[in-house]
């Protein structure tokens, strides 16, 4: 559930980031090169968060700790993606800041369930 939660999350956190990446370009000086970094990254993060969500929810499905293993990982790179759009963005807002805080919380959440989740189909 929590998955699925964090799912529809990431899916308004990647559009409420682009718009605000478009926003921030458009309003204020955005160097070129930090705008083509930001948006690699938002697009990278994209790409991290449905591989771990689509791993995270077949391995709780069929109960494969490799798969665990593999959407735990990716829940690593994620949070470390979410901790550049919180501290380390060209320009960051208050809405920046809320957003990775919640999607920080999200992936947090999501790591502890995962090792509980391999530690139960170990034993």
């Amino acid at each position: 559930m929590l998955l699925c939660l964090s799912g529809t999350y990431f899916a308004l956190y990647f559009l409420a980031t682009l718009l605000m990446i478009v926003y921030k370009s458009q309003v204020f000086s955005y160097p070129q090169n930090y705008l083509v970094l930001d948006l690699t990254l938002l697009f990278l993060m994209g790409t991290l968060e449905a591989a771990q969500l689509y791993f995270g929810t077949k391995g709780n499905l069929t109960e494969a700790k490799a798969l665990l293993a593999t959407s735990l990982i990716l829940t690593v790179a994620g949070s470390l993606l979410s901790v550049y759009f919180l501290l380390w963005q060209t320009l960051v807002l208050w809405a920046d800041s809320i957003l990775s805080a919640m999607l920080l919380t999200f992936h947090g959440l999501e790591a502890v369930l995962q090792v509980v989740a391999i530690a139960a189909f170990i034993s």
